[in-house]
C-alpha cells in the first residue's frame, strides 16, 4: 500500500453560532445524540431507527407506508430499502410545496454563456415539468421505460429531468459533451425509447452542434422511436419523422398531470459511470435511493438549509448534477445551473456567477481551482462573494496549495471547503466533511450518518495511521441496485474481495485525529521494486514546485524495478520546459519521498486529460504514453492533450 504522510494543523473550527443553527445539531439534539462520535455509531448499527429519522428530518412523505425499512434477505449486495411502500419522489421535489411559502421560491436560476438567463419558481417548475410529463405521455412513454436526456444545462432539462420521473420511466442523463459513438452504447445498452436533445450549445462564443451528434447515436439505437428537439441556438429543426419540436409538443400541453404511484424501489434512474476503468457501467437508482441519500449529505454534511442556494460545477451526465436536483428540491432550496465556459469571457465567471446569484454553497473540483489560480487572485477579488457559506469539493483528492488558496481567497479564511467522496454507485458520499467538527487541509471529517466505512488492510483488519482500502461494512440506502442487466459485474466489481463488505476502490487513510483522506484510485498504484506508491503523493510534491501548475504520475514497465515512475507536468505561466527543470522535479520527488522512488522521467505536457468532472484519467494517460489501446475515451473532456503525451513516448524496438 502508499506511504502517507499524516500530519498538518486545524485549518478550520466552527463556531458556537455555526454549530448551533446547523442541521446536524438539531438533529442530534432531536434524537439525544450526546455527540457527533454517537449519532455515526447509533445511524450504522440500528438503520430501522436511524433512516426513517431521516425521512422525518427531510419531511418526505410517502403514498403507503413501508413495512420494513431494510431487507437484506437476499445478501448486503441486493438488499431492498422502504418495503412495501409507495413513493414516487417527484413528489416530494415539487407537488407537494403546492400551496407553501416555498412554492414562489426560485427552484432554479439559470445562466447560459452568451448572457441568457431565466428563473423558475417551484411552481414554474412543476407546470413546466408536468407539461413535460403529458408530452412524453402522448408520444406512449410508459412507466419503467427508459428516456434519455442529452442535454445541455438549462430549464428544459430540469423539467425533463423530473417529468421522466412523474411518469414513473427511467431517466438516462447523458453527458452533453459525448461524441456519437459514446451516446450511441449507453442508449443501446439502455434501449432507450425516447431521447431529448438541443440544437447545440455555446462554448467560448464558439457554436455547437447537439443534434448532429444525437441523430448518429439515434441512427444506431433501433430502440429510440422518438426525438425531442430544444431550441438552445434557435436552430432547432426536425430532420426526421421521428422527431417532435419541445416547442410545438410541450408548451402546448397541459399542466394537469398525475403523478404516478410508483412502488418506493422502482427504478427512477440508470446512470452510466464515467467509464476511467472499463466500458462504462449503468447504475440503477430507485425512487427510494439515490434522492434521498443526495438530500440527507446535503443536510448533515453541507449544511443546507430551506432557501439556500447551491451552484456545484457539473453536468447532467455525471453525479453531481442529478445529486444537484433531487438534493435541493427536496430540501426547498434554489439550484444554480450554468451552461458555459468557467473561463468565458473572462476568468472571473465563476466568481460572478457567485455574486450574481447569491451563491450560499459553491462545489468546485481540485482541478478547476488549479487552473483558475494561474489568473491570480484579482478575478476573485473583484466579485462580491460575501453570500458563500460553505465551499464544497470534489472529483479528486487534494494538493495542500489550491486548497488552501480556495480556503484563504475565495473563502477570506472563514468557510469550510467540505470534502466530499463517493460516486455513481454511491449516490453521494461515503466520506464529507461538516460543519460541526474542525478541519484539516484536504481531510474529511469521516463518513456521514449512515455509512458505516472503515480502512483495512489486506486482511479486511481496520487500520490507522497508515494508507488502507476504502471499505463499507453494511448495506445503505444509496447504495445502487445493481449495474444494468450486468449483476454479476455489479458483484465481481464491489463485493467479491470480502464476504458482505463493500471494497470501493479507494486508498484512504485516517489520522491520529480521526481526520479521513482519501488517496487516488487503488487501481492507479504504482509498485516500485516492492514500494506501493499512490500518485496523489508524487503529484502534490511536484505540485509544490513553483513552477509546476499541475502533475500526473504513472508507473511503467521496468525490467529491474517491475515498474518506473513517469511524471506529466502541466507548467505555470512564465516557466518553460528544461532539462535543468526535470531534473530539479526528480531531485525534489527523490528527496520528499526516498531516492528508491525518484522518477525515470518527468514529461512536459501542455494539459492532461480529464473527464467533464475534472478528474485524472491517468489509465489513458499510461495507455498513451505506452502506445496501447486506450480503451473507452467517452467521458474524455479533453482529446487533443493525448497527442501531446504519446509524441513524449519511449523509443519502441
Amino acid at each position: 500500500m502508499p506511504t502517507f504522510e499524516f500530519g498538518g494543523e486545524i485549518a478550520w473550527r466552527p463556531s458556537p453560532e455555526v454549530i448551533e443553527r446547523s442541521r446536524l445539531t438539531a438533529f442530534m439534539r432531536r434524537h439525544q445524540c450526546p455527540s457527533f462520535a454517537a449519532l455515526l455509531e447509533r445511524s450504522t448499527a440500528d438503520p430501522e431507527w436511524f433512516w426513517p429519522a431521516v425521512f422525518d428530518d427531510l419531511g418526505l412523505e410517502f403514498y403507503e407506508p413501508f413495512r420494513q425499512v431494510l431487507d437484506v434477505s437476499k445478501g448486503p449486495a441486493w438488499a431492498r430499502w422502504c418495503v412495501g411502500a409507495r413513493l414516487n419522489i417527484v413528489h416530494n421535489c415539487l407537488d407537494k410545496w403546492a400551496g407553501t411559502p416555498t412554492d414562489s421560491r426560485p427552484a432554479i436560476h439559470w445562466e447560459g454563456e452568451e448572457g441568457t438567463t431565466a428563473t423558475l419558481t417551484y411552481a414554474e417548475l412543476r407546470d413546466a415539468t408536468k407539461r413535460c410529463a403529458n408530452a412524453l405521455r402522448s408520444l406512449g412513454v410508459r412507466k419503467g421505460d427508459r428516456v434519455a436526456l442529452f442535454l445541455p444545462m438549462g430549464p428544459e432539462l430540469v423539467a425533463a429531468f423530473f417529468a421522466v420521473v412523474t411518469i414513473g420511466a427511467v431517466v438516462l442523463p447523458l453527458f452533453s459533451g459525448y461524441g456519437a459513438d459514446a451516446v450511441a452504447s449507453r442508449l443501446q445498452d439502455a434501449e432507450a425509447a425516447v431521447v431529448i436533445t438541443a440544437d447545440g450549445f455555446w462554448r467560448r462564443g464558439q457554436r455547437v452542434s447537439m443534434k448532429a451528434v444525437a441523430d448518429e447515436a439515434v441512427a444506431a439505437s433501433p430502440s429510440v422511436r422518438h426525438v425531442i428537439v430544444v431550441s438552445r441556438l434557435g436552430s432547432a429543426a426536425a430532420t426526421h419523422p421521428r422527431d417532435r419540436l419541445w416547442s410545438d409538443l410541450v408548451d402546448a400541453q397541459s399542466t394537469t398531470c398525475e403523478t404516478e404511484r410508483t412502488d418506493a424501489e422502482d427504478p427512477l434512474m440508470l446512470i452510466y459511470t464515467s467509464g476511467t476503468t472499463g466500458r462504462p457501467k449503468g447504475a440503477v437508482h430507485t425512487h427510494c435511493g439515490f434522492p434521498i441519500k443526495a438530500a440527507q449529505d446535503m443536510a448533515h454534511g453541507f449544511d443546507v438549509q430551506p432557501g439556500d442556494t447551491m451552484y456545484w460545477v457539473s453536468d447532467i451526465g455525471w453525479m453531481m448534477g442529478p445529486w444537484e436536483l433531487f438534493g435541493m428540491a427536496l430540501i426547498g432550496g434554489t439550484s444554480v445551473l450554468y451552461d458555459g465556459a468557467l473561463d468565458y469571457p473572462g476568468p472571473d465567471r465563476l466568481w460572478a456567477l457567485v455574486e450574481r446569484h447569491r451563491v450560499n454553497i459553491l462545489g468546485v473540483s481540485p482541478t478547476l481551482i488549479r487552473s483558475l489560480m494561474k489568473h491570480g487572485e484579482a478575478p476573485v477579488r473583484a466579485h462580491d462573494l460575501s453570500s458563500l457559506r460553505i465551499l464544497g469539493s470534489t472529483g479528486e483528492p487534494w494538493n495542500p496549495e489550491p486548497w488552501r488558496w480556495l480556503f484563504e481567497v475565495a473563502g477570506g479564511g472563514r468557510l469550510p471547503i467540505i470534502n466530499y467522496s463517493g460516486g455513481t454507485e454511491v449516490s453521494g458520499g461515503l466520506v464529507v466533511g461538516n460543519v460541526i467538527t474542525p478541519l484539516k487541509p484536504a481531510a474529511f471529517a469521516g463518513p456521514p450518518p449512515g455509512i458505516a466505512a472503515d480502512v483495512v488492510d489486506d486482511q479486511a483488519r481496520p487500520v490507522r495511521n497508515q494508507v488502507g482500502e476504502l471499505v463499507v461494512r453494511a448495506p445503505w440506502i444509496g447504495m445502487t441496485r445493481g449495474f444494468w442487466h450486468d449483476p454479476e459485474r455489479y458483484e465481481q466489481t464491489y463485493w467479491s474481495r470480502f464476504p458482505g463488505v463493500w471494497v470501493h476502490g479507494d486508498w484512504a487513510a485516517i489520522d491520529d485525529d480521526g481526520l479521513w483522506y482519501i488517496l487516488g484510485r487503488s487501481d492507479d498504484t504504482i509498485k516500485i521494486a516492492g514500494k506501493r506508491l499512490g500518485p496523489a503523493e508524487v503529484e502534490s510534491v511536484l505540485v509544490e514546485h513553483p513552477a509546476v501548475l499541475e502533475a500526473a504520475a504513472i508507473g511503467v514497465p521496468d525490467e529491474l524495478k517491475g515498474q518506473a515512475l513517469v511524471c506529466f507536468c502541466v507548467l505555470r505561466d512564465g516557466h518553460a520546459p528544461s532539462a535543468e527543470l526535470e531534473q530539479a522535479l526528480m531531485a525534489l520527488v527523490a528527496t520528499r519521498l526516498g531516492k528508491p522512488l525518484k522518477p525515470a522521467a518527468v514529461r512536459f505536457v501542455r494539459d492532461l486529460p480529464k473527464t467533464r468532472n475534472a478528474k485524472v484519467m491517468r489509465r489513458v494517460i499510461r495507455a498513451s504514453y505506452l502506445g496501447d489501446p486506450p480503451g473507452d475515451l467517452s467521458s474524455l473532456e479533453n482529446p487533443q492533450s493525448l497527442s501531446d503525451i504519446a509524441r513524449q513516448a519511449p523509443a519502441r524496438g
